[in-house]
């Protein structure tokens, strides 16, 4: 796959448990193991799209005219 061979793949594993120590190994890897999960998911679903037409405030639109027309009148 990348051309690692066994002997690679142990130093990895000796330098991760180094790193984050026995203890959180299993929590690491649930959290990969998630990640991966969820993006194979997503990927793999269409995403859904909100088609709905937005709905217009026809009361705030007529409050805006009728104050444009009101600032207009006092000038």
């Amino acid at each position: 796959m990348f051309g690692l061979g066994p002997t690679e793949l142990i130093i990895i594993l000796v330098i991760i448990v180094i790193l984050f120590g026995a203890r959180r190994l299993p929590e690491i890897g649930r959290g990969v193991g998630e990640a991966i999960k969820n993006f194979k998911k997503s990927t793999s679903e269409p995403s859904e799209i909100d088609v709905t037409p937005e709905k217009k405030n026809e009361g705030s639109e007529e409050n805006a005219a009728r104050v444009d027309s009101d600032r207009e009148s006092k000038s």
